[in-house]
């Protein structure tokens, strides 16, 4: 048992969990029978039986159990349920398309039902239903209430509520003027875009993946792999001095690991530019310093776009047109900026790229 123990919280040192739940990701859509009934009841009856039998470990029941946490490790079940109905609808619809029988949503629209009693009975139960589960949510847990504050004494880890802990572990990655006023205020502007940067047709009504495949990857990737998952990590995987701990793993205070976070520019001028003979150290101006790290942003945001569009991209491009291909590309790069960083930073301890502190500038 501690060997499989051992096993689960090396798959979860954070390069691995990632690329894992990438992985995942890709076979949802690659890998279609999981959707079948069958299949489906066996998997969330695995999710289940890993829960309850991981609940008689006293440190993954120290993290689950807690009031705060219980919410979330429900959220995982609810997601993982919703994505499934989500999918099987569309890909069942993808067959009948493909057979000429057309999406199911049409057929059931002749079918109608009447508000009452039919609607407002439904909601009555539901209402019902989740009433009891509330109360006895109540009566059972006890509600996470603290001593008050004292500012000589902070907890430890000291933990954002649940729904601001995707943006706790972007500041790890990055600035907080990127990670707690750019990347939120891109992500509004990025949903209220889609309207007018999604021009495909299709799929309005009706679920249907094959025909909004972009659409639905492109969504589903910032909602579930760029946000869930970064939940996952600060609830369950982050400990004391915010190290990363594995689900069965005991949080030590005393756990130290070398983050010794370096530059690109230190990098460049520190460590790789001596071998070749460079004896300058750092460079006092800033420009000088950091001119690496500002044209590769640079490149990152130019190049990518314009290579795109003459290739893998040339229907988007043609589609949508320069301005709307653009603010796509724009949206789409600052999204992918973020796993490329944290990826970065657990693989090469790489910090900023551009680290400008004469004017409190980095990313």
């Amino acid at each position: 048992m501690e060997l499989v123990k051992g096993f689960i919280n090396w798959l979860c040192e954070p390069t691995i969990f990632f690329g894992l739940s990438v992985l995942l990701f890709i076979a949802m859509f690659t890998l279609r029978g999981w959707v079948k009934p069958r299949n489906a009841m066996i998997l969330f009856a695995g999710m289940t039986v890993f829960f309850i039998v991981s609940m008689f470990d006293p440190n993954f029941r120290l993290i689950v159990a807690k009031p705060d946490n219980v919410p979330i490790a429900g959220m995982l079940f609810l997601v993982a349920f919703f994505s499934w109905v989500g999918l099987k609808q569309a890909f069942d619809n993808d067959e009948r398309i493909a057979k000429g029988l057309g999406p199911a949503e049409k057929d059931e629209s002749s079918q109608k039902v009447l508000v009452w009693p039919d609607l407002v009975y439904s909601e009555f139960i539901c209402l019902i239903l989740l009433s009891v589960l509330l109360i006895a949510w109540a009566i059972l847990l006890q509600a996470p209430t603290e001593e008050p504050a004292n500012l000589t004494r902070s907890p430890n880890p000291s933990k954002a509520p649940w729904y601001f802990l995707g943006l706790q572990e972007m500041l790890v990655y990055f600035d907080p003027w990127l990670a707690g006023v750019v990347f939120p205020s891109l992500i509004i502007v990025g949903l209220m875009a889609i309207p007018y940067l999604d021009v495909n047709p299709k799929g309005n009504g009706y679920y249907t993946f094959k025909e909004r495949r972009w659409e639905i990857l492109t969504y589903l990737f910032g909602f579930i792999v760029l946000w869930i998952l970064l939940v996952i990590q600060g609830t369950f995987l982050r400990g004391p001095n915010w190290n990363f701990f594995g689900p069965y793993e005991r949080w030590d205070l005393h756990k130290l690991e070398a983050l010794t976070n370096v530059n690109l520019s230190e990098f460049i001028y520190v460590k790789w530019l001596p071998m070749a003979g460079w004896s300058g150290g750092l460079p006092r101006f800033w420009l000088f310093r950091e001119m690496w790290g500002i044209l590769l942003i640079v490149a990152y945001f130019a190049i990518p776009p314009i290579l795109l569009a003459r290739g893998a991209f040339r229907g988007f491009y043609q589609k949508l047109g320069l301005i709307r291909y653009n603010v796509m590309m724009f949206l789409m790069l600052f999204m992918l900026a973020l796993p490329i960083k944290m990826f970065l930073r657990w693989t090469l301890n790489l910090k900023y790229l551009v680290a400008i502190n004469e004017f409190f500038f980095n990313i």
